[in-house]
């Protein structure tokens, strides 16, 4: 089977719903007049979605390693499959297209205007460079080493971080999502011949959710390393104000709406990618 899809908790900026979560998010958020295609772009590139977009493509690297392969073994075919399923300009253009029908005028006016203060500026440009770290091993180790420190001096940033974190994911969707993400490639990969897979749909779900209490414990541990790696260079206040923009009620929206869409981008990728890979030739077998 499948180990918990951690290859997805790395990149954690943004936590909320995959798959069919996605469709109910989605209508719960329908604007009476949608913000067109251009500000939706700008938009983007002020939030910094649009890195946390790209950096998707990072998280296959682990893809080969849930089903049995060893990346290493399909040599250059595997840098090139994978960066034809996860071509960033292509994923962008799904966000957009989505956005562009969900997003709202007011939700996306009050967002931009948070990121585009003094503080906003800091924290995209401190998110960005985390994105773009591809070693996510030492980048997680790093924050893991500061949580240490942490708690060890007693510090309250560590319950700033959690606060953080649960205003990202207000709707506590996100392991539901993460659920979704390796439902949707295991049951590809079976069904594009790549894996022999011995349980039914049903039975399969069954099983990730008796990963629940470990897929969350791995989620709040990897957030919490991922938020003192990127905020190192903010002080205790204002990681509060960041908590306190986050936590106001059209931010909420905006957020819950774009871990939707990045979540379900997620999900159709590594489905593609699970297709894809059947036209490779490992040196080894599953």
């Amino acid at each position: 089977m499948t180990q918990i899809l951690l290859l997805m908790l790395k990149s954690r900026r943004r936590i909320g719903a995959a798959g069919a979560f996605v469709f109910v998010i989605l209508a719960g958020v329908l604007p009476a007049q949608a913000a067109e295609r251009a500000r939706i772009e700008a938009f983007l590139e002020v939030t910094g979605f649009d890195v946390a977009l790209d950096s998707i493509a990072f998280s296959a690297a682990g893809a080969p390693e849930l089903l049995g392969f060893d990346a290493g073994s399909f040599g250059a075919e595997w840098t090139k499959l994978s960066e034809e399923v996860f071509e960033t300009s292509a994923m962008r253009a799904i966000a957009l297209d989505i956005l562009e029908q969900t997003l709202d005028e007011d939700a996306l006016a009050h967002a931009a205007e948070f990121y585009e203060t003094p503080l906003g500026v800091r924290l995209v440009a401190a998110e960005n460079a985390a994105h773009r770290v591809r070693d996510e091993e030492v980048k997680a180790e790093a924050g893991e080493r500061i949580i240490g420190a942490l708690v060890k001096a007693g510090s309250p940033r560590v319950e700033l971080f959690k606060r953080l974190g649960r205003a990202i994911d207000a709707a506590d969707t996100g392991l539901k999502a993460l659920q979704e993400i390796q439902f949707r490639f295991i049951m590809a990969a079976a069904a594009a011949g790549l894996i022999e897979l011995d349980l039914d749909a049903a039975e399969l779900r069954a099983y990730l959710a008796e990963q629940d209490d470990a897929l969350r414990v791995a989620l709040e541990a990897s957030g919490l390393a991922s938020s003192a790696y990127t905020y190192q260079g903010f002080t205790d206040a204002e990681v509060e104000a960041y908590a306190e923009a986050l936590e106001h009620p059209k931010m909420q929206r905006v957020y819950e709406l774009l871990n939707a869409v990045q979540y379900e981008i997620t999900a159709n990728r590594f489905e593609a990618l699970a297709y894809r890979m059947k036209d490779l030739t490992p040196e080894q077998d599953i």
